[in-house]
This record gives structure tokens, sequence and C-alpha cells, in this order.
């Protein structure tokens, strides 16, 4: 109960962010000529889905905060959600052609994978400072 009370805590934290990020596409998008309006069932669907994107990828980042769980396994499970969750969205909303899920499959896992690196290496180091400190 702990973990699920976890993941909607930070998933209603962040949710709104998905509606805004969603705004700003699509104001660039009609900046560029790319649309020039949207219907209401659109705009509808973009809100919803984009919310609950944004609050399952909030929510799914508590995975590293259980213990028992290797980083690499937790890493494993957010990628999956993640990449379910994003390429769902995409191809609900028609963002995604079926024909092109395998680009968005690879650039998914490289920029998953870069970020992910990017974020535990820093940690890594600080926390092997910080023992050494300790132990010292």
């Amino acid at each position: 109960m702990n973990n699920i009370k976890r993941f909607c805590m930070r998933g209603a934290c962040f949710a709104w962010g998905g509606p805004v990020i969603l705004a700003v596409i699509w104001a660039i998008l009609k900046a560029n000529g790319t649309i020039d309006m949207l219907s209401v069932n659109e705009v509808v669907l973009g809100i919803v889905s984009t919310t609950v994107m944004a609050f399952v990828a909030a929510g799914i980042s508590f995975v590293y905060e259980i213990e028992t769980l290797p980083k690499s396994f937790a890493a494993l499970i957010q990628g999956t959600v993640l990449y379910v969750g994003y390429m769902g969205t995409y191809l609900l909303n028609g963002w995604l052609p079926v024909d092109k899920i395998w680009a968005f499959t690879v650039i998914f896992i490289i920029v998953f994978i870069v970020i992910w690196l990017c974020i535990y290496i820093p940690t890594r180091h600080k926390v092997e400072r910080m023992n050494r400190t300790l132990n010292h």
C-alpha cells in the first residue's frame, strides 16, 4: 500500500506538466504552420491523455526508493512503463504513425539510457564521496 501511495503522491504533484507541455507543443506546431485548428475531441483527448501520462511518468519514479530492488531492475521497470505509456499516448492521439514505432523505440531506448546514466553516474559518485567522508 505504501508504494501505491508514493506512486499516487508523485503522480499527483506533476500531472499538471502534461497539458502544459502539450500546450507548448501545440503553440510551436501552430507557429510553424503544421496545425491551424484542433477539434474539441482532439483537445480533450490530448489534455486527458497527457495528464494521465505525466501522472504515470512522475509516479513510477518511486521504484528507485525500494531498497530491495536493484537499480538496474528499477530502471527496467521505469523504462518499460514509460515506453508503453508514451507509445500508447502517441498512438492514441495519432501523433505516431504505426510504421514509425521502430524509430520511436530506438530513439526512446537511446534517450532513456543517456538520461539514466546522466543521473546515475553523478549520484553514484556523490554517494561514494559521502561514504569515504563517513569512513574517515
